[in-house]
C-alpha cells in the first residue's frame, strides 16, 4: 500500500472530475456565446433599435437601398452622326434631375435648362457638327437618394455646308449708319434657326433687331442710328445650324467692332450743296453736283460702304452702255450697290459744283486728276469719312433708294423692318 494508488472509489473518483470540468467550460462558453447573441442581435425590447443604424428602420424602409431614379439619356451611349438639333434630350422617371453637364471635347459646356418639375432637360440651342460631346446627368428620389448617367456621343458629319459674309469687319471703327449685314452662301429655307444662332448686342444697351432681304442676306441695326462710341458684339453660332434642308452652317465666331464719331452729311439737288454735321455741329458745306435730269441722283439715306482712292468707272457695269469710262476716278465711296458713288470730278468746270447737275446718278464733288491736292473739297471730305457714315440726299426727281440696294435698310421704316 506504500503510496501506491489505489484502484477503488479513488481512482473513479479522479476519472470523474474531467466531466466535470467539460461542463463547466460548455456552460461559460453557452454563456458567452448568449451574451454575443444579446450584444449583436439586439434585444428586442421596447424602444430598441437595430444598433448600427444599418437594419431596418421607421416600419422596415432601408437606408442604403439604390435609388429609384432613373435617368435616361438620348441619343444612346456611343451614337454617331447625331442630329444637330432636337436628338439631345435627358430625361428623369422616379425622381427629379439636379444636374446636368453637356460639354463639348473643348470643356464648353452648352446651355440649357431643366424643365419645370425636373422631369427633362434639353439644350437652349443647336449643336456643332462633327463635335464628341459628353454628359453628365444626376437625379434624386423621393427620400434624397442620387442616380447618375454618363455618355458620350458624336454629332454628324455635314457634307453641305453655308457660311456668312460679314460687314463690317472685326475690330473695326466705323460710321453710326453701319448696319451688321450678313450675305450666306446658301439660300436659306429656315430664317428662324439661323436668326436664332445669330447674337447682336451693344454697350450702351439698345433694341437691334434683324430683317431679311431676300433669303441670302440678314441686316441687324436699331431703330435710330448708333450713338457715337457704341460697342457692338456680334455672335455667330451658325456651326450645326440647318439653313436648309441638309445644308448645314460652318461657323463659329464673335466679331466686334466700335462706333467712332458721328458724321452725317446731307445732300441737297435741287440747291446743288452738301452740309456735313459732325458730332451735331456743321463743319463744312460744299458745292456738288448732283444726277443730270436725266440719270438723276436717288434720295434717302446712304451709308459709305466702300472707299478707293482711285477708282475704273465704266458707265456698261451699270447699264449706261459706252457712255462714260474713266480710268481714275479719285477720292470714290460707295452708297449703293448699283453704282452711286459721292466721288471727285475732275472733268466738269470749277464753275459747275454749285451750279449744274450733270452726273451720271452719283454725288461729284470738285477735284484735280491724281487726287493729289488735300485742298480740294473731294479730298477733304474723302479723309474726313469713315466706312458706314451717312450721305442723306433729298429734292433730286427721283425715288427713295430701296433699303436693300448698299447698306441703306434706314430707309424702311421700323415697324416694317421689325415684322
Amino acid at each position: 500500500m506504500n503510496g501506491q494508488p489505489i484502484s477503488g472509489a479513488s481512482a473513479e473518483a479522479g476519472r470523474a472530475r474531467r466531466p466535470g470540468r467539460s461542463r463547466g467550460f460548455a456552460a461559460f462558453a453557452l454563456g458567452g456565446l448568449l451574451l454575443f447573441v444579446t450584444a449583436c442581435g439586439g434585444g428586442g425590447g421596447e424602444g430598441g433599435d437595430s444598433g448600427d443604424g444599418k437594419g431596418e428602420k421607421d416600419g422596415g424602409k432601408v437606408e442604403n437601398a439604390a435609388s429609384q431614379a432613373v435617368v435616361t439619356v438620348a441619343p444612346k451611349d456611343g451614337a454617331k452622326s447625331v442630329a444637330t438639333s432636337g436628338a439631345l434630350k435627358i430625361t428623369a422617371s422616379k425622381g427629379k434631375l439636379t444636374t446636368v453637364d453637356v460639354k463639348d471635347s473643348k470643356g464648353n459646356a452648352v446651355d440649357g435648362k431643366i424643365a419645370a418639375g425636373g422631369t427633362a432637360w434639353e439644350p437652349a440651342r443647336h449643336l456643332a457638327g462633327a463635335t464628341k460631346y459628353t454628359v453628365h446627368a444626376i437625379a434624386k428620389d423621393s427620400e434624397g437618394r442620387v442616380s447618375a448617367k454618363d455618355s458620350t456621343f458624336t454629332t454628324l458629319v455635314p457634307k453641305n455646308t453655308f457660311i456668312g459674309h460679314y460687314t463690317p469687319e472685326d475690330g473695326s471703327t466705323v460710321g453710326v449708319g453701319m448696319p451688321v449685314s450678313l450675305n450666306f452662301t446658301r439660300g436659306i429655307t429656315d430664317p428662324e434657326a439661323v436668326e436664332r444662332a445669330i447674337k447682336v448686342t451693344a454697350v450702351p444697351s439698345v433694341p437691334i433687331e434683324g430683317h431679311w432681304f431676300g433669303n441670302d442676306r440678314l441686316d441687324f441695326r436699331p431703330e435710330k442710328y448708333w450713338a457715337a462710341g457704341t460697342k457692338v458684339t456680334v455672335e455667330l453660332n451658325l456651326d450645326g445650324v440647318e439653313g436648309r434642308p441638309g445644308v448645314y452652317g460652318e461657323q463659329a465666331k464673335t466679331v466686334k467692332f466700335t462706333i467712332g464719331r458721328s458724321m452725317v452729311s446731307t445732300v441737297d439737288a435741287k440747291a446743288k450743296t452738301m452740309k456735313v454735321v459732325k458730332d451735331g455741329k456743321q463743319i463744312k458745306k460744299i458745292s456738288i453736283t448732283a444726277g443730270a435730269p436725266s440719270t438723276t441722283t436717288y434720295n434717302g439715306e446712304m451709308v459709305i460702304s466702300e472707299k478707293h482712292k482711285v477708282t475704273r468707272m465704266n458707265g456698261a457695269t451699270v447699264g449706261f452702255g459706252g457712255e462714260y469710262d474713266i480710268k481714275d476716278v479719285p477720292h470714290a465711296m460707295r452708297l449703293s450697290t448699283s453704282g452711286t458713288f459721292i466721288h471727285g470730278n475732275y472733268w466738269a468746270s470749277a464753275g459747275t459744283f454749285g451750279s449744274a447737275n450733270v452726273s451720271h446718278g452719283c454725288v461729284g464733288l470738285r477735284d484735280v486728276r491724281g487726287g493729289y491736292d488735300k485742298n480740294m473739297p473731294s479730298a477733304w471730305f474723302y479723309d474726313q469719312s469713315i466706312i458706314g457714315d451717312v450721305v442723306i440726299v433729298k429734292n433730286s426727281d427721283d425715288k427713295k433708294i430701296a433699303p436693300d440696294n448698299g447698306l441703306n435698310g434706314w430707309n424702311m421704316p421700323w415697324a416694317q423692318w421689325t415684322k
